[in-house]
């Protein structure tokens, strides 16, 4: 008994799967795609257009920290704020977290007639169709352009790429005019200015912490104590020099009117 119950569970399950598999041969088959086979209008010109501005805006926005850290006075107020934090002696005081968004805030505020140059000269009039793209993009350069030639404070770095890119003054002039120069060139001598310029205000602040420093390191010798550590001394004492002297709102102060606007 049990073997024939065994024989026709098999026999049942069998047909069904060859009723199952018969039943979806004859279905017709749905797929999500298409193979080309149909015939589509084509786009407007203004779909297409459209489409070409979402592309570029994606493109603008991924390149957003880029054009952020290398166009901006945000390099060289980071690179000051570490040096500070490297003299005070503090490690991790302030966190990261706090001196890059320290960083930010001041290159927005720094950077605010600049982007509203930009919104006057390019945005507006380009969303209020008086502009076409490339017009609008010429104008932000000019702007962007004309800020970072402000900063230079060397201007060899800008000769130098000059000479690299093989630019010369054009025929009845002496020299090249700065402005109509491009971005590939201006953009990495503003960066070298903004380098030197950064460790150069690092250097300085570096001067009254290191005088601490080495002062508390022969008055522990000439003690005899050898075996504490001069930092540990001399870290509340800076600290202390910081805060008498203001030294945050000094610092912040001495970086915004570095910037010429």
């Amino acid at each position: 008994m049990m073997k024939n119950k065994r024989k026709y569970v098999q026999l049942f399950i069998i047909f069904a799967i060859i009723f199952i598999c018969t039943s979806n041969t004859y279905a017709e088959p749905i797929f999500p795609f298409s193979f080309g086979f149909d015939v589509k209008p084509a786009e407007s010109p203004s779909e297409v257009a459209s489409s070409i501005q979402i592309l570029l805006i994606l493109t603008v926005l991924a390149l957003a920290p880029s054009i952020l850290i290398m166009m901006t006075c945000f390099t060289r107020i980071t690179i000051v704020l570490s040096f500070l934090r490297n003299a005070l002696g503090t490690q991790q005081m302030p966190p990261n977290q706090v001196l890059i968004g320290l960083a930010l805030f001041l290159t927005i505020f720094i950077m605010a007639p600049v982007g509203k140059e930009l919104n006057e000269q390019s945005f507006q009039p380009y969303i209020r169709e008086e502009i076409t793209q490339q017009e609008a993009l010429d104008r932000s350069s000019l702007t962007i352009k004309r800020f970072m030639l402000k900063q230079l404070r060397n201007e060899d770095d800008l000769a130098f790429f000059t000479s690299l890119a093989k630019i010369k003054p054009n025929e009845g002039e002496s020299t090249i005019n700065p402005e109509a120069l491009p971005l590939t060139v201006v953009i990495p001598a503003f960066i070298i200015s903004e380098l030197k310029i950064a460790f150069e205000m690092g250097f300085l602040i570096y001067i009254p912490f290191l005088i601490i420093d080495m002062v508390v390191s022969s008055t522990l010798m000439s003690m005899g104590m050898l075996m504490l550590p001069p930092i540990m001394i001399s870290l509340p004492f800076k600290i202390l020099l910081f805060i008498m002297v203001d030294g945050w709102q000094l610092v912040t102060s001495s970086l915004v009117r570095s910037f010429t606007t």
